[in-house]
């Protein structure tokens, strides 16, 4: 297949499109994993990441620290580094890391902190509720979002805390709700009155994660719904380069797990059709992203 030219490949003639949720995976020689990781991933350079993004239009990149690096974001500074004032990043940080790391990330470009409590499987709001608030406290003076990889169940239980926290609130992956449940489903109306009330970004990012439909369309009324709720909230996503083991695969450490295929620009246009309006894809793809990452 001949990959498009990047006049070809820019949707309704945008630019500053900004890929709201990637990773990088240098060789681990160069940047170990964590010993307590949950998976081992493959290899996913900048490169490659660049490639994909000049291919489908995209301009802007958000680099999200992965699992597998634990709390170290060394891997996170270089991916800045070496991209530049195109890219920003959202860190893992601990309870004690200092105002002076803090900083230094701050002036490294990243603007968010992330609770990645889905991929380990932590659910209980308690503590969910717990760690946001701590976070929060930790962040808000630099005027950062805390991100957080959760389920609708535990949106459901904070969203009074998320409408008096003091800091954006970043929801990932749709939410991870499921597409095969009615669009009324348990949660959802929740994060549906979070983004109404403008105290939440949910990110249009890795259906796969919620949606087993070939091209998602079950999806469609849940990102309708979102967007006609406040399309000021929302942000789209690739989740490159798709870490997500196949149904039923137990995921081992020791172990290298290959990524799952997806259509990155089969992705964007996607995004673009659920829009229906240029206007409210500008503001999806171009002008939330810019607002909320300091572009």
């Amino acid at each position: 297949m001949t990959t498009p030219s990047i006049a070809q490949s820019v949707p309704l003639g945008l630019h500053g499109i900004c890929d709201c949720h990637t990773h990088v995976f240098p060789p681990a020689a160069q940047f170990p994993f964590s010993p307590g990781r949950h998976y081992t991933p493959d290899l996913a350079s900048i490169e490659d990441l660049h490639a994909m993004h000049r291919a489908i239009g995209v301009e802007r990149v958000v680099i999200v620290h992965p699992s597998p690096y634990g709390t170290d974001n060394a891997c996170l500074l270089w991916a800045l580094r070496t991209i530049g004032e195109t890219a920003r990043g959202v860190a893992v940080i601990e309870p004690d890391t200092s105002a002076q790391t803090l900083a230094a990330l701050h002036q490294a470009g990243v603007r968010g902190t992330r609770l990645n409590l889905e991929t380990i499987g932590q659910s209980d709001p308690a503590i969910a509720q717990q760690q946001f608030k701590q976070t929060a406290q930790q962040v808000s003076p630099l005027g950062w979002h805390v991100q957080l990889y959760t389920n609708l169940g535990v949106i459901d239980r904070l969203h009074d805390t998320f409408m008096d926290a003091c800091v954006t609130v970043v929801i990932d992956h749709f939410g991870r709700l499921d597409a095969t449940k009615p669009l009324h489903q348990p949660g959802f109306d929740a994060l549906l009155s979070l983004v109404r009330a403008g105290k939440v970004y949910v990110k249009l990012s890795a259906p796969y994660r919620v949606s087993e439909a070939g091209g998602y369309p079950d999806l469609e009324p849940f990102a309708q719904a979102l967007i006609n709720a406040n399309e000021d909230r929302l942000v789209w996503g690739s989740d490159w380069p798709h870490p997500f083991p196949p149904k039923g695969h137990v995921r081992r450490p020791e172990l290298i797990e290959k990524f799952h295929h997806e259509d990155n620009l089969a992705a964007l246009q996607r995004l673009i059709q659920w829009a229906q309006t240029p206007e409210r894809a500008k503001k999806i793809l171009v002008d939330n992203a810019a607002r909320l990452y300091d572009f």
